[in-house]
């Protein structure tokens, strides 16, 4: 991208009779924030990225996102009883990923590393078990959360170092687009530091992404931790994702060939007042609307410790009218959560746990389309899943 440099007027533009005090000032005067100007520069990925990005945020589909590191998949699988071996994170994942009739809700799955080169127990890759069902493969590309130096207990997101060259070994094993999580804490302020770390990392893993032929799920989640109200995190919110639009453009990035995974705009979790379906969709559209470019394709939401419930009831809410942007769902736990429990490491529940997660599934079709109703939920379903200082 071209951009122009304004710098401080020259002295020559000052008449010769105002004073030398005035003079001074003007030529010391700061100059002004950079304003980028031209087209975004087209690299030879862009028609692909914009047809994937194009794919991906399609009407009644979403994300399944299984990128659970294996110590995170270990958690989830120790909840049943199961122990932390490749050979148990491989049946929970076939399981998943060898659903029948999958792609029908959902147009993405974000895989592990670990995943992304597994097969099935037949011998199978689950990038053609996902392809044969339509459904994009993706791949976490970060390295994880790590202390943030100077900043007030915050943490930044490592995994730039070597991420061109993985990136394009991810895209050789059929991956077509990538996420990379990084977090915000209101408790921890956030600082003007963490905020633009963060903003910072994002572009440039999504300006190497692009480069490299996959579609960049931004994603900077402000997490729910806190008893702040709905209005604060609105604030935090605009400030984020200002500041992650200004790099993104800094960097070059072509807007087209993104996806973004937010954060719904909610009250922290430990505040005294729980927030309707109707007032997270208001403030949460409301930030989108005041941030977010309408070139943007798809807007794929985290669930982010919602039961899986509120999370489908809270999309619903969003899709009452239309937006300028595809509004679905790119759920972990919020996806999984019955799944799991259904499955209990066992066999003989397998086709169960597959009709489990359909069932899930198409919630959130409906809840993109607009059309759900909670009527007939489980209790499963309604079980909140926030833990405080949850990490991945």
């Amino acid at each position: 991208m071209a951009s122009l440099k304004l710098s401080a007027p020259s002295s020559q533009w000052i008449a010769g009779d105002r004073s030398l005090d005035r003079r001074s000032r003007i030529l010391t005067a700061a100059p002004p924030r950079r304003v980028a100007v031209g087209p975004i520069r087209a690299g030879s990925y862009t028609d692909e990225l914009v047809l994937t990005a194009k794919v991906i945020a399609s009407p009644g589909r979403g994300i399944l996102a299984i990128d659970e590191s294996n110590a995170t998949c270990g958690k989830r699988l120790a909840s049943i009883g199961l122990d932390n071996t490749e050979a148990n994170r491989q049946a929970y994942r076939q399981l998943l990923l060898t659903t029948p009739g999958l792609g029908e809700y959902i147009s993405g799955a974000i895989l592990f590393e670990e995943t992304l080169y597994q097969s099935t127990t037949d011998g199978k890759k689950f990038v053609d078990c996902l392809r044969q069902e339509k459904v994009m493969p993706g791949i976490k590309v970060d390295k994880g959360l790590v202390p943030l130096p100077g900043s007030n207990n915050e943490s930044w997101c490592q995994g730039l170092d070597g991420l061109a060259s993985r990136c394009a070994e991810y895209y050789k094993q059929g991956a077509r687009f990538a996420k990379w999580r990084t977090v915000v804490s209101i408790p921890c302020g956030p600082s003007a530091l963490a905020v633009k770390e963060a903003a910072w990392g994002l572009a440039r893993y999504a300006s190497i992404a692009q480069d490299n032929g996959l579609v960049p799920i931004v994603e900077p989640e402000i997490l729910l931790d806190g008893d702040h109200p709905i209005e604060r995190t609105l604030e935090v919110a605009e400030k984020v994702w200002a500041e992650v639009f200004y790099y993104l453009a800094e960097n070059n990035v072509v807007f087209e060939g993104i996806l973004l995974k937010p954060s719904m705009v909610t009250p922290g979790a430990e505040h005294k007042e729980k927030a309707s379906p109707e007032m997270i969709a208001k403030y949460t559209l409301k930030m989108l609307n005041r941030r977010v470019p309408p070139a943007v394709p798809g807007i794929m939401f985290l669930s982010g410790g919602q039961s899986e419930m509120e999370a489908t009831l809270n999309l619903n809410a969003m899709n009452q009218a239309p937006n300028p942007w595809h509004v679905s769902f790119s759920y972990a736990r919020a996806l999984q959560n019955t799944v799991l429990k259904t499955w209990q490491g066992r066999p003989e529940n397998v086709m169960a746990a597959q009709k489990a997660l359909l069932v899930r599934a198409k919630a959130n079709s409906l809840a993109q389309l607009g059309h759900y109703s909670a009527k007939g939920e489980s209790q499963e379903a309604k079980t909140g899943m926030f833990q405080k200082g949850y990490t991945y």
